[in-house]
């Protein structure tokens, strides 16, 4: 294994955000929302309805089947990768999975819907599933004082490069493409699958294999499960990690929900033509940015502790916007950017943050990838029953502003239980 703060392993790491993160903007919360809204004609009278359900609602509950598989499969390959020592090669399987259903994208059209959903769930699944074993090297590579600005680093490789991409994808729909949107849509989704391979091979040469060679039992589903139920109980022992993944919880099923509906939102809710929707999704990339390495500081400054109850705070504070805006009000063109410059922020600054503050937390281990499973598993089992919530109001309700009120009550809930959490020191000697 490399010795930890290993340079040329360090910025390997981060390329893999710079490679996979096109997935997060582009499919994600972007150019195939807006792709998938304009095919359904989501909002109007003449809205395609799939399968009984509407269009944001089948979108949300297609996102919720893609996570109920990683949540799934994540045991089970956690528990071979854990036993085998050969993470990378899972990171591969899902990076291949992601960007190759990203490249099929390109045969979504009008009459495709079906096939537009199970495609976008197959690459949530690579995204998500390779993220597991992704963030599992972070504590192998890197020594505790540095985590928090290394995790922050890595996300802003992926903001940026995705930034990239996105700007390139409109030149190409709006400039080179103009009269023929669509076509060069669909050949945006092919560069994202192209974009995420091609920049992942950097990651893949330097990231330590570390192989046991270790047999796999052929219990290993049997196994997986009951050492996830192990895992629990062992994090269960340890009252913050107890208290940071309750809150943890409530705050990944209403932070991860609201930014993968947010464009489906600005297109129902507040009626933005796709250029003003590209603009915000932008806006929340740029933020994002800034967010991660502002909050990177303040944990230095004020503690992990402190910087990730001032972010929930911001989280509430969007929520309530959010259910107060309605289509026609006075300037509510401006109230949504302002919700979105926020959301990009917060999302930006926590994400990075939560992921070195449960790093920190961990006990003494070998079995990292198992640990970051669970943490996996739990972020993607809350976002779940996030989207399951936002789905049923929208189906009962014909719109989202219910939605985003029940996504303000989990961040106060998370807000609460994070209040409990012992302070964690940022500095390790």
């Amino acid at each position: 294994m490399n010795q930890k703060n290993n340079p040329k392993v360090v910025k390997a790491w981060k390329m893999y955000d710079w490679a996979y993160q096109v997935h997060s903007l582009v499919i994600a919360s972007a150019i195939f929302p807006i792709y998938y809204g304009a095919v359904t004609f989501s909002g109007t009278e003449n809205s395609i309805s799939f399968m009984g359900f509407q269009p944001e609602a089948a979108f949300s509950f297609a996102s919720a089947v893609g996570f109920l598989m990683v949540v799934l499969l994540t045991p089970v390959l956690s528990a071979v990768a854990d036993t085998m020592g050969n993470k990378k090669q899972f990171l591969k399987l899902f990076a291949y999975l992601g960007a190759i259903s990203c490249i099929a994208m390109f045969f979504f059209i009008d009459d495709r819907i079906g096939l537009g959903l199970v495609l976008y769930a197959t690459s949530s699944i690579g995204f998500w599933g390779s993220r597991v074993f992704y963030d599992g090297y972070l504590a192998e590579i890197v020594t505790k004082d540095k985590m928090d600005k290394t995790s922050a680093d890595g996300f802003i490789y992926g903001y940026i490069g995705s930034v990239i991409l996105m700007l390139f994808c409109l030149f190409l729909i709006q400039y080179v493409g103009k009269g023929n949107e669509a076509y060069y849509t669909r050949i945006s989704f092919v560069l994202t699958g192209v974009w995420w391979l091609g920049f992942a091979q950097i990651s893949f040469r330097r990231l330590p294999l570390s192989v046991t060679n270790e047999s796999v039992s052929t219990d290993i589903i049997k196994n997986s499960f009951s050492g996830l139920w192990s895992t629990a109980k062992e994090l269960h022992r340890h009252k913050s990690l107890r208290v940071f993944l309750s809150s943890f919880f409530f705050l990944s099923l209403g932070m991860q929900t609201i930014f993968l509906m947010a464009a489906l939102f600005g297109r129902a809710e507040i009626g933005l033509n796709a250029d003003k929707l590209i603009i915000t999704i932008l806006l929340i990339q740029l933020e994002a940015i800034i967010g991660a390495r502002l909050f990177a500081f303040l944990s230095e400054k004020i503690g992990n502790k402190n910087t990730l109850l001032f972010g929930i705070f911001i989280w509430i504070i969007v929520c309530f916007i959010g259910y107060s805006t309605r289509k026609g009000m006075p300037h509510v063109e401006l109230q949504f950017y302002i919700m979105a410059g926020l959301v990009g922020l917060v999302m930006g600054g926590i994400q990075p943050l939560a992921r070195s503050t449960f790093a920190k937390l961990l006990p003494p281990t070998e079995h990292l990838t198992t640990y970051f499973s669970f943490y996996a598993i739990l972020e993607k089992v809350a976002l779940c029953l996030g989207l399951l919530i936002f789905g049923v109001a929208i189906q009962m309700t014909s719109g989202m502003q219910v939605s985003t009120l029940a996504m303000g009550v989990s961040f106060f809930v998370s807000l609460v239980i994070m209040y409990f959490l012992k302070t964690i020191n940022t500095v390790y000697k």
